[in-house]
Parts: C-alpha cells; structure tokens; sequence
C-alpha cells in the first residue's frame, strides 16, 4: 500500500494512542473516529503506521492538500455516493472491513465533520477515521453542528517523556517507565533524570523528537521548535477573526511570564495594564481550541467530582508542550547541562508544564486548589479512584510538603502525591513519585 511517511521517523518512534487505535477497530460497535489535536502532534504519520499495520487497504484524503476533494460533500451526505466518489477518485474499491478510509485535514471541509453522523447512522460497516486540528474552530467558522454522540474521539498530543524514552534511548528503559518496577529504576536514576533534562528542553513534537533522537543536537531542536511556532502564529491570522487576532498573540507570548510566577495564576493584567477578563476570554477560547494550551482550573474543594467545585475566577495556563514553552522563552539550550538547573528555572514553570502534560496524556482532567487564607495551595489535584488525590511538584529535591499535609487534613483525603527528584518513598498518606513515573501515578499512587 502506498502511503506517505515523514521522512527521518525511525523505528522507535512508537506512540502509545497506537493501542487504542486498534482497539477501535475492532469494537463491534465501533463509531467513525474522530483524532483531534494541535497540528505538529503527528497525527498523520499515526494514521498512516495504523493503516500499515492493520488494513490490507487504505485511502487517504488531504483536504488541505487536495481542496477540489472538499467538494465530495457538496450536496447529499448519503455514505454510500460519497464511498462511490471516493472510488472514482481513487480508483480503488472500497472493502468495508479491509479499508481504512482516512480523512486528513478534515477541519478544511467542515461538512465532512458533519458526514461522519451518516456514516454511523447508515453505513457503519466502514472503518471510517477523521483526522484534523482546530476542530471547534472550524465548524463555528460555517455553522456546522458537531455529531454528537455519533462518533468515537481521541486527543492526539505530543509525545510522552515514555515515547521519547523509546526513541531516543529504545524499549527496555521504556518498558521499566511503563511497568513501574521502582527496584528495577532503583538502578538508573542518573540516567533518567539526565533523559528528563533531555526531555524538558526538547520537548515532544514529533519531528523534534526525531531529528534529536537522530543528532542529539540541541540548537537543531531549537530551530525546529521555532518553525513550529511559526506556524501556529501564522494560523492565528488565518482562522481566527481579526479582531482577535492580537490578542491572541499577546496571551501567547505573555506565556512563559504568566507560568514564571510563584503562584503561576493566570493575571489578565500581565498581558497589559488594566486588561480585564471580558477583553480575552474569545482570545484564550481560541487557543484553547487551537490545542496549542490547556486550562487547569482552580477548584475551591478537593472533592469528588473536581468538575462540581470549579472556581471560575482563577485557572493556570500550560502551554502545548515543554519544548516549545521553553523555545517561546528564549531558555538556551546549554542549560540543559547545568546541573540541576533546568529544573528550578522560571521557578520550576518546565517542570510543572511537564507534570500538566503526562496528566493530560493519562486522560486526568487536571485542577488546582489554593486555600481562601492563601496558606496552602496544590499544584494540581486530580479525580482517583473515587476520591480526590492532590499533587505538589517539587523541582529540586526538596521534600516539605507542608501544603499537601494542610490540603489532606481539612478535606479528609487518605493519600497526596509529591513529585521531585527524590526516589519513590510510600509514607502512608504521602508517596513520593519521582518526575519521571508521574505518568504511571494510577499504578504508584
């Protein structure tokens, strides 16, 4: 089958949505899958590798690439004329369980988000899979309704510090990560708290991830991270209304500063003096749904469910990913090499960048709690197991976790989490997981 891949992938370039991939495709009552994520994040080439490994066929449309493809859903949305089209198109047939239909781009023909609906509701013998960026940005662009409950979803982001173990070092010490063996790491914590330095300066796009696994030079990754967010900011002007443009730009930029705070609360007045909230709420739905940065919320109780105790008067903004936080901060390189400083630079802004990502990729919803007094206040608190689990990320090895103790004992909560750089250590009600397992905290904690 011939499919485009990105040049300079190598073999360990694994991503871990792989496995649910192939759990979608063989539910029996699969949807048409809709895979979101910011551009960059490498949703193409995970499409392609799937198509390879599990169909004997695949048809790929890029309707960025190919805008006359757009018109297949001009008029009628009937399944079964627009696989005719596609096979003129192609000039292929389409085999319902041994096809893999790929619509790429899909954002740029929003009807087709639209399509996926019919496909579930008429024709869903069809292994049908939707890929695209800046999904909410382009159906509210042409009044286009998202097909609610008729479609399976994945989030697509950057990879993982696992992923980027496996590339850059291959599969035995990413197994290790993956199973949580604290005996088996006991032996090479130099070498994974070197890798995570690694990590939090190069970050997780893949083509970054490539080209360093490749070189291990870092100004290359830096010129990479740089083109990226060239392209994002191009985008700005191209999707999102004028009028908002600037102001997008401005929350953007402002970025690191806002993350380089003690307290990394968002502050309107930081983007200028006197800004006020009504002034960049678009802006910020924008990027927000541009994929490009997350909203932590604060919540005013650590209780079950954190999304029934959301304060909407203060939220923290991370951004997509370590890499390109550090390369819109103008972070040099070389200080990956320092010691241990890569970790409390902009007052530890990487690393809890860092902690809000591998969250993120677990499918946690993360929050934060800061008490009303202003004496205590988490890092982040997540749902777990029915309760709540509140979580300090500690940079250096400093292990006073005074707020975490005054968070437990006035919510009533049984267990907290303290992640640093100091080796796992269960205490009962607090356990230390070092920065990099945090993504194992449902096995540790």
């Amino acid at each position: 089958m011939a499919l485009y891949y990105p040049k300079g992938l190598g073999d360990n370039m694994q991503r871990q949505l792989m496995s649910e991939l192939i759990a979608w495709k063989s539910r029996a009552n699969r949807k048409p899958l809709l895979l979101k994520g910011a551009r960059q994040t490498g949703k193409t080439w995970l499409l392609n590798e799937f198509a390879s490994q599990q169909y004997q066929n695949a048809i790929r449309l890029d309707f960025m690439l190919e805008p006359s493809a757009r018109s297949l859903f001009d008029g009628d949305l009937d399944p079964k004329r627009i696989i005719s089209q596609i096979e003129l198109l192609r000039g292929q047939t389409v085999t319902p369980a041994d096809t893999l239909v790929i619509f790429d781009e899909i954002q740029e023909a929003p009807r087709g988000i639209t399509s996926l609906k019919y496909f579930n509701e008429l024709a869903p013998e069809y292994h049908i899979v939707a890929a695209g960026s800046y999904m909410g940005l382009a159906l509210r662009r042409e009044n286009e309704s998202f097909p609610v409950g008729k479609i399976d979803q994945l989030t697509m982001r950057p990879m993982g510090f696992v992923e980027f173990v496996r590339a850059v070092d291959g599969n035995p010490l990413a197994d290790a990560i993956l199973a949580a063996d604290m005996n088996l790491l006991a032996n090479v914590t130099e070498k994974l708290e070197h890798l995570l330095k690694e990590y939090l300066v190069v970050g997780g796009m893949p083509e970054v991830v490539s080209a360093f696994a490749e070189t291990r030079d870092f100004i290359e990754a830096r010129r990479l991270q740089q083109q990226i967010i060239e392209a994002y900011e191009s985008d700005f002007g191209k999707h999102a209304p004028a009028r908002i443009v600037e102001r997008m730009r401005l929350v953007w930029k402002t970025l690191p500063g806002q993350l380089a705070k003690e307290n990394k609360k968002f502050v309107y007045g930081a983007l200028r003096p006197g800004a006020r909230a009504r002034d960049f709420e678009e802006s910020l739905q924008w990027l927000t749904d541009y994929g490009i940065v997350h909203k932590v919320p604060r919540v005013s109780a650590l209780k079950a469910p954190l999304s029934s105790y959301e304060d909407l008067s203060g939220f923290k903004l991370f951004c997509i990913d370590t890499g390109i936080l550090g390369a819109l901060s103008g972070l040099s390189p070389a200080i990956v090499l320092n010691g241990s400083a890569v970790f409390t630079e902009f007052k530890g802004s990487l690393t809890e960048q860092y902690v809000a990502q591998e969250l993120l990729l677990q499918n946690k919803t993360p929050a934060y709690w800061s008490s009303t007094s202003g004496n205590a206040e988490t890092d982040f608190a997540i749902d777990h197991a029915g309760t709540v689990l509140p979580l300090e990320v500690k940079a250096a090895e400093n292990l006073k976790a005074k707020s975490l103790k005054i968070a437990c004992e006035k919510f009533k909560l049984e267990r907290c989490v303290r992640s640093s750089l100091a080796a796992y250590r269960d205490e009962g009600m607090l356990v230390n997981i070092p920065l990099w397992e945090i993504g194992q905290i449902d096995k540790l904690a």
